[in-house]
């Protein structure tokens, strides 16, 4: 049994001294290419800009293999390969990618249309197969069809001769896309020369580096894709449960967006060095959206409840059946009293005439009242900006009346009618304004379970502060400016605008632009919404923009500043 041979350091080292300079330069070559790759692989991590991404793929494969030329392809979903980028250095050819150069050429079909797989076209097998395929000459070459290409040089006067088409694989083996290289070039660029092994081997090991890349963007793009449709789907469910604030949840986003916008590129005033980032506005965009998603808790009776009285029902039709009752007792009483009359035999002709001539005008005096009093009633149920204290005090007396339910005397209207006819603003009380109040704790409570990335971690204090107001009295918190951040204050002016200009709240119309502006003014010098943020909103006529897309043209007015 022959013994191995046995090498120590020294052995090792001293032969690499004295080794031929050519070992030398292949380290070198070596070492140089691992850093590149390195070096590419982190910058393709980077990269966030899609077409830049794969551009940077194609310049860094066309570099290794020292190529004229290059295309890009990418997998569809309809497993065809659209043509991404096309680059030839020696026509100052550029097209796709960065170029802002649409390519005009159709998606390679994988399949036929007789359903047989399209082998013929190289970019084709490659992504059928996974097989690289190196082509030292496509003029020679057998198997595959370069009609087009031969067209193209035909057209141009240029030569393809050199083509290494490489698959891209995802973690799972699939196939993404397909990167091609052209032509070659000798060290000097003298001559078009084939792609070696090692070129072959280096290409294939970037290719690699860039699939990961590009399914790893492409997972993260799915993810935002996914979480924003989640977020939309729930503010739109929000929306859907109520007719009365049906849109809220989606026109709240566009007004906040529309003011951090303004606000970043102000130069003037307290805002004027205050940028947003385009995370910082990707997670102000998410908190509007998932501002009010706590309105999933609050009862439909309540968010839904478009009159004083109404519950799962309106009761104000039980109401306008007791005017009937006591308009038929009214006149039971009326016609027991005049069959009285006529009975009396001590009264003339001409007397009884008289006494129900005067009881009939008695009656429809209280008929009249009646009428006036359940269109009082009505009126009252349908709530408005302000209810005075003579009409609280109307409601009180109507209470007052008395009819006879199943044989038992009662009071018109019972105490919880009375107190909802009496509300002063809007059709809520005070517990149910609570409990509608309630939905930004639900929501906070909500966000806050959240396990958010870095960039999504103030959401729920961006979502929360809608309702704060800058001098403490708001809620849930009674936060004050110093406690509140800019993104919080540019929500609490963007939905309350919004409200103040939605059509389809249960108690009132839509106000004009001139109203809605007036109204914010009042709260502004209420310390109520920020000041600053204020001025942009007025200054930069963000109000007139989304009046534009958003409202109907007869509650664009004049706004007088």
């Amino acid at each position: 049994m022959s013994k191995k041979p046995s090498y120590n350091a020294n052995d090792v080292a001293k032969y690499l001294t004295e080794a031929p300079d050519s070992i030398n330069l292949y380290i070198s070559d070596l070492e140089k290419q691992i850093s590149n790759l390195s070096n590419i692989g982190l910058a393709l991590s980077k990269e966030k800009d899609m077409s830049k991404l794969l551009e940077m793929i194609l310049l860094e494969a066309k570099r290794i293999a020292n190529s004229d030329g290059g295309t890009l392809y990418m997998m569809t979903d309809d497993q065809r390969l659209r043509f991404e980028i096309m680059m030839t250095d020696s026509l100052d050819f550029h097209m796709g990618g960065t170029s802002g150069k649409d390519i005009p050429f159709y998606p390679i079909k994988l399949y036929k249309d007789d359903g047989k797989p399209n082998e013929t076209m190289i970019a084709a097998f490659v992504a059928l197969t996974g097989q690289t395929v190196n082509i030292k000459d496509a003029y020679e070459a057998k198997g595959f069809d370069f009609s087009g290409t031969k067209m193209f040089d035909e057209k141009t006067g240029y030569r393809s001769k050199s083509f290494l088409t490489v698959p891209l694989k995802n973690h799972e083996d699939e196939i993404i896309g397909v990167l091609q290289l052209l032509n070659a070039q000798s060290s000097e660029k003298e001559k078009i020369i084939s792609f070696s092994k090692k070129v072959q081997g280096m290409v294939e090991a970037l290719a690699s580096q860039a699939a990961v890349a590009i399914t790893n963007k492409n997972l993260i793009k799915d993810l935002e894709a996914l979480f924003e449709s989640f977020i939309k789907l729930i503010a739109s469910a929000i929306d859907e449960k109520s007719p009365y604030t049906g849109g809220h949840c989606a026109r709240v986003p566009e007004i906040t967006m529309m003011l951090a916008d303004a606000v970043h590129n102000t130069n003037y005033g307290p805002f004027a060095k205050t940028k947003f980032s385009e995370k910082e506005l990707y997670e102000l965009k998410i908190a509007a959206w998932l501002h009010d998603c706590g309105k999933v808790a609050t009862p439909e009776f309540v968010v839904d409840k478009s009159t004083k009285l109404e519950t799962i029902y309106d009761r104000i039709n039980e109401v306008g059946t007791r005017f009937v009752v006591l308009h038929r007792d009214a006149e039971i009483e009326k016609l027991n009293k005049e069959l009285k009359i006529e009975r009396n035999k001590s009264l003339s002709s001409d007397q009884k005439q008289n006494e129900i001539k005067k009881l009939n005008n008695e009656f429809k005096k209280t008929i009249e009242q009646l009428k006036i009093d359940e269109n009082f009633v009505k009126e009252s149920n349908i709530g408005g900006e302000f209810m005075s204290p003579d009409k609280k005090d109307r409601i009180n007396e109507i209470s007052r009346y008395q009819w006879q339910p199943n044989g038992e005397m009662k009071n018109f209207l019972s105490k919880d009618e009375v107190y909802n006819l009496s509300i002063a603003r809007g059709t809520l009380t005070a517990e149910e304004r609570k409990v509608i109040n309630d939905h930004i704790v639900v929501t906070i409570k909500m966000l806050e379970e959240l396990p958010y990335p870095k960039h999504l971690k103030n959401v729920p204090e961006f979502a929360g502060g809608h309702h704060e107001k800058l001098d403490g009295t708001g809620y849930p918190k009674g936060l004050t400016k110093d406690e509140m951040s800019v993104q919080a204050r540019i929500m609490a002016i963007a939905d309350i605008f919004e409200a103040l200009t939605a059509r389809d709240r249960p108690y009132k119309k839509g106000k004009t632009l001139s109203q809605a502006m007036r109204i914010l003014g009042f709260m502004k010098d209420d310390a109520h919404i920020d000041v600053d943020l204020f001025d942009i909103f007025v200054k930069e006529k963000i109000y007139l923009k989304y009046a534009d897309g958003f409202l109907e043209p007869e509650q664009i007015d004049e706004v007088k500043i």
